[in-house]
């Protein structure tokens, strides 16, 4: 059986400090972002569509939306995403997850509670490919918030230590009939929700929406989208999907592009933030497994869910195994609709190429280079 998809709405139950982590200098998701900003363009001139536009959590978002009662909903997506920022940014100083790794603060919040059972599910499904602890490893090699180190096998060591199955720990209590969660954590632990705290923005923002009354619009954040229904002229919303550049500095160009309509698709790739050392670069990809940045061909990789914040931890969790063993994943699982439209571009001795799986072919609207 797949992991199957929970609701977001459960972290609702009561009023909750919200997080969310900023991306400092580089953007996590930018291969969908491009295609966004053109497709947020052009719909300017359709009087039909609202769109909204600014910065959140490192990054830029663009929302476009079909609403006959014509609101203005940016002060408060803006006010929700600003919430969501002090529960689970690492760039927040006083932030719910800073106080978490510092151990100063034990109380979470029921969306705090949510996000780490989530990635606890993935990280059960992907047999450890994707893992939420593995922030002290993420600063050792310089990709977090803290100085890089010389990194040792014994501080690799270490960190792998954390990652054992009872490092942390859950409890409820109830107070005045209000649920409280306590977290029990090993003090050495540190939290990285990078790799799904963005998609559960998206998807919050969405459920927004929903809420609104609003059954047509494209919420992207940071190039993690998430679409529903149809644009004005009753097409599908057209999603780009970026071609890996050779370096960080180099200047976007659109692989492929798919038309989506109540999905969401993130795409995860290596090509945008690395260093390089001795000769060789490093990936921010951190392989849960050996505590070391993934060494394999695979550069990027789309996934199309039906939830912003799974289609985000499964990418992760792909680039974490590299192209062959995600293809066997995806056929072992052929029963899990939300890992089933995949798309994988890699280096083969120099050449970039890409692999579409058969439902994600069926999006694409043109197809894609060989």
């Amino acid at each position: 059986m797949y992991a199957s998809l929970t609701p977001i709405t459960q972290a609702f139950g009561t009023p909750c400090r919200t997080l969310f982590l900023k991306k400092a200098n580089t953007v996590k998701h930018l291969p969908l972002l491009l295609a966004t900003l053109l497709l947020a363009v052009s719909c300017n001139h359709n009087s039909g569509l609202t769109t909204l536009s600014g910065k959140a959590q490192g990054t830029f978002y663009t929302i476009i939306y079909s609403d006959p009662l014509h609101r203005n909903l940016q002060p408060s997506i803006d006010s929700l995403l600003d919430q969501f920022d002090l529960t689970a940014s690492l760039w927040v100083d006083s932030s719910l997850i800073r106080r978490i790794n510092s151990n100063s603060d034990t109380l979470i919040s029921p969306l705090f509670c949510d996000i780490l059972n989530k990635s606890q599910q993935i990280n059960l499904y992907t047999h450890g490919a994707f893992d939420c602890r593995i922030g002290s490893l993420v600063n050792l090699y310089g990709f977090g918030f803290k100085e890089r180190e010389t990194v040792t096998q014994s501080q690799i060591d270490t960190c792998l230590s954390l990652l054992r199955p009872d490092t942390y720990t859950i409890d409820s209590t109830s107070l005045n009939g209000t649920t409280q969660y306590i977290l029990h954590k090993h003090p050495l632990i540190e939290f990285d929700l990078n790799a799904i705290a963005q998609g559960y923005a998206v998807d919050l923002v969405a459920q927004m929406l929903d809420n609104r009354g609003i059954h047509n619009y494209m919420v992207d954040i940071g190039g993690e989208v998430i679409t529903r229904g149809l644009k004005p002229n009753n097409q599908k919303w057209s999603i780009g999907i970026e071609r890996p550049s050779e370096n960080k500095y180099s200047e976007q160009t659109i692989e492929t592009v798919i038309q989506l309509t109540d999905l969401a698709v993130v795409t995860s790739g290596n090509y945008r933030k690395y260093y390089e050392k001795d000769g060789t670069r490093y990936s921010h990809t951190i392989d849960p497994s050996t505590g070391r940045p993934v060494t394999h061909s695979l550069l990027s990789v789309s996934v199309v869910s039906r939830q912003s914040w799974y289609a985000d931890a499964m990418a992760t969790s792909f680039m974490v195994m590299g192209l062959d063993k995600s293809l066997q994943f995806i056929q072992d699982h052929s029963d899990n609709p939300d890992i089933q439209a995949v798309f994988f571009i890699y280096d083969d001795h120099g050449t970039y190429k890409t692999h579409a799986t058969p439902a994600f072919q069926k999006l694409i609207s043109n197809p894609p280079t060989e």
